[in-house]
C-alpha cells in the first residue's frame, strides 16, 4: 500500500513551499492530498493554484483521520499562517501526529503552526529567521541550517531550501 501524505495550508501559501513537496513526494509514489481549509481550489500568494488541478485530492479539516496518513506538510507562508493558526481543528491534527510520532515537515513561517500546536518545548528546529525569538520564546532551540530533524520534526527556515527539506522527509518515510 502507498503512503498517505497530507499537506495542510491555506489560501496565500508561500506558492514554493507547496508546489514542491506536493510533486515531489507523488514522484515518490506516494498519494497526496490537500487540506486548504476552503475545500476547493485557492490561490497561493503567487497565483498558484492549490491544489493545481481541480480533481486532486482535497479533505476537509473535520474529515482529517491521521491514523490514515504516514506524515504532515507544513508550507510557509505569512497569510496563509495568520488563516491556519486560528484553525484549532488544523492545531488538533498537528498535535494528533506529533503525538503519534508521525513526521511533520514544516518549512520557513509554518514553525508558527508548530508553536501554536504547542509542540516545539526541548526541541530544535529550524524556521525563518524572523521567528527565531518566537521558536526560542516557545521552548524550542532554533538552528539555522537547510534541514533539521528533530524526532519526527523535519523543518526548514526557506524556500530555497525545500530541496534539503524534502530530502529530510523523504529519509523519515523510507
Amino acid at each position: 500500500m502507498n503512503k498517505k501524505i497530507l499537506i495542510i495550508t491555506s489560501k496565500l501559501v508561500q506558492d514554493h513551499e507547496f508546489i514542491y513537496p506536493f510533486y515531489r513526494l507523488k514522484e515518490e509514489g506516494y498519494e497526496v492530498l490537500t487540506c486548504n481549509g476552503e475545500n476547493k481550489q485557492v490561490l497561493g500568494y503567487f497565483g498558484t493554484k492549490i491544489p493545481p488541478k481541480e480533481d486532486d485530492k482535497l479533505i476537509a479539516a473535520n474529515d482529517v483521520k491521521p491514523e490514515e496518513f504516514d506524515a504532515l506538510i507544513l508550507p510557509g507562508g505569512v497569510k496563509s499562517m495568520e488563516i491556519l493558526r486560528l484553525n484549532k481543528k488544523v492545531l488538533e491534527i498537528i498535535k494528533v501526529f506529533f503525538d503519534k510520532k508521525k513526521p511533520i515537515a514544516a518549512t520557513c513561517s509554518a514553525a508558527m503552526l508548530l508553536i501554536s500546536a504547542k509542540i516545539i518545548n526541548n526541541k530544535k528546529i529550524s524556521g525563518y529567521y524572523a521567528w527565531k525569538d518566537d521558536i526560542e520564546n516557545a521552548g524550542a532551540t532554533f538552528v539555522d541550517e537547510p534541514c533539521v530533524i528533530d524526532d519526527n520534526l523535519i523543518t526548514s527556515p526557506h524556500y530555497k531550501y525545500v530541496g534539503n527539506w524534502m530530502k529530510g522527509l523523504i529519509s523519515k518515510l523510507k
